[in-house]
C-alpha cells in the first residue's frame, strides 16, 4: 500500500518516513498532486508556525488536494502541527484560517497557572494520554495501547474541538486538560509525536498500517 507524506517545507518528514517503513508501509515524500491523489493513505506532518504552514499549503495548491483526498474516504493522518491544521482557525501569531476539516480552534497555553505560577511553554516532555471514550480508543490506531501511556510532546498551542465526539485522547498539562488526538470518519489527528514515542508510538503506526491494508484495527 502506498502512503504519501506531504512535503510542504514544514514537516518532520524523515522520522515519520522511517517509522512508516519500520511497520511495512511503502512511503513517498512528495508535493506532487497526482502522486498524493493516487496514494492509498496520506500523512500531513508539521512543525513550526500555523500561519506559515497553511500559507505553504495554499501556495503549493495542496489545500484542495487534501479536501479531495479526504472525500475519498481513504485514511488520513495529521501529526503535531498537521493535526492543528485540521481545525477551523488558530490564534498563533495572529488569526489564521485552517483546513476546517474539524470544527474548532487552536489556542496557546497560558503562561501562568491557576496558582499564579509560571508555566513552561512550549510543553517539551513525555506526557500521558487518556481515552475520551474507551470504545472509540479501541476502534482507532490506539488499540492495544494502554491508557496512561506516555507519549512525546513538543508544542505551545493546543486544539479545542467544537464537538466532543471528535476527541480521541486528552492529556493534562499544568492543570489544563486538552485534546491530544482527534478522530472523525477517516481522519486521525495526533498532537504528540508517535515516531518519537518509543515502541508504543510505533504501535500507533503499526495499527494504522493494519487499517490501511485490512480496513480494520
Amino acid at each position: 500500500m502506498n502512503v504519501a507524506i506531504i512535503d510542504y517545507g514544514l514537516g518532520n518528514l524523515f522520522s515519520i518516513n522511517n517509522a512508516c517503513k519500520l511497520v511495512g508501509l511503502n512511503t513517498i515524500i512528495t508535493s506532487d498532486i497526482n502522486k498524493i491523489s493516487k496514494a492509498d493513505a496520506l500523512i500531513l506532518p508539521g512543525v513550526g508556525a500555523f500561519g506559515d504552514a497553511i500559507n505553504s499549503l495554499n501556495e503549493n495548491n495542496l489545500t484542495q488536494t487534501i479536501y479531495e483526498f479526504v472525500r475519498t474516504g481513504k485514511p488520513f493522518l495529521g501529526i503535531c502541527l498537521g493535526m492543528q491544521l485540521l481545525f477551523s482557525e488558530s490564534e498563533e501569531f495572529g488569526s489564521h484560517k485552517g483546513l476546517d476539516l474539524i470544527k474548532g480552534k487552536v489556542v496557546k497555553f497560558p503562561t501562568i497557572n491557576k496558582l499564579g505560577e509560571s508555566i513552561r511553554v512550549p510543553q517539551i516532555q513525555w506526557n500521558q494520554i487518556y481515552a475520551e471514550d474507551i470504545n472509540r480508543w479501541n476502534e482507532s490506531p490506539l488499540k492495544n495501547i494502554s491508557e496512561g501511556t506516555y507519549m512525546h510532546f513538543v508544542h505551545s498551542y493546543y486544539a479545542i474541538p467544537e464537538e466532543n465526539n471528535n476527541i480521541l485522547t486528552y492529556t493534562e498539562y499544568e492543570g489544563i486538560r486538552y485534546t491530544s488526538a482527534v478522530m472523525k470518519d477517516n481522519i486521525i489527528g495526533i498532537q504528540y509525536h508517535p515516531e518519537k514515542s518509543a515502541e508504543a508510538g510505533i504501535n500507533i503506526y503499526r495499527n494504522w498500517a493494519n487499517y490501511i491494508i485490512n480496513k480494520s484495527y
